[in-house]
């Protein structure tokens, strides 16, 4: 039952100039995405981190540098982890994407998303959208499952990635099909929260961009504690009262 921020990258130049960066390497933040990450430390620094998983990308490990350097005290560990990385996309990598929208095989992509494979390219790597989820989810849990256990319940941790990566996972947190994550959006340096109990996954918050401190020490404290009903894994009817 540990706490998983999923937080995407701050704004890089490829971004703005509509580039499909992909794992191109040295595609850095930009003065607004440095900005954005900065911030966004701030924002996470009431809450406790026992660790920051990133991407192996340069933009996220900037971003996951920016949450890590924000925390007082004792600094999480900071690991990276190739299968959150950004999603294989081959010949389009580098691509402009109103070029790429000409091309069949962007309609796929927006409709029926469990169907496509990236072409190859002799230099970017390409996987299907389902490979790029399931490799995402897989990590995911296995780093909650990691972060429990030498954690206890309640410990939080913030998984940095991108932004098809985290409509995937959140899709599959959600149970949504993987043909409607087009429908979630995933905005720079936004941080979405879920977690996962014994019994079903949770999600608790989606895309947030603002200006409030995430500060989750009173949803870590419950994590610990029973419920009312005695079953903290379940859902509560009705809503529940939330958390201070």
């Amino acid at each position: 039952m540990a706490v998983a921020l999923l937080v995407r990258h701050g704004r890089t130049a490829a971004n703005a100039d509509g580039i499909l960066a992909g794992w191109t390497p040295g595609v850095h933040l930009d003065e607004k995405g440095r900005e954005q990450a900065e911030r966004l430390g701030q924002r996470l620094a009431p809450t406790p981190l026992v660790a920051v998983v990133s991407s192996p990308l340069e933009r996220c490990r900037q971003t996951a540098e920016a949450i890590q350097g924000a925390q007082p005290g004792a600094r999480p560990a900071r690991h990276l982890e190739d299968d959150i990385g950004e999603c294989r996309y081959g010949a389009w990598t580098g691509g402009r994407l109103k070029d790429l929208a000409d091309e069949p095989l962007w309609r796929e992509v927006q409709e029926r998303p469990s169907t496509v494979l990236f072409p190859p390219h002799e230099r970017y790597e390409s996987e299907s959208m389902t490979q790029m989820r399931d490799r995402a989810v897989r990590a995911v849990r296995a780093w909650d499952e990691r972060i429990e256990a030498e954690h206890g319940p309640g410990a939080v941790w913030a998984a940095v990635s991108h932004g098809d990566v985290i409509k995937a996972l959140l899709s599959w947190f959600l149970g949504s099909p993987l043909d409607r994550f087009q429908r979630i959006v995933v905005d720079p340096a936004s941080v979405s929260i879920v977690r996962q109990s014994s019994r079903q996954p949770f999600v608790l918050r989606v895309n947030d961009t603002g200006t409030d401190p995430v500060d989750l020490r009173a949803l870590s404290t419950a994590l610990t504690k029973e419920t009312p009903d005695g079953r903290r894994d379940d859902a509560a009817v009705g809503g529940g009262a939330g958390s201070d």
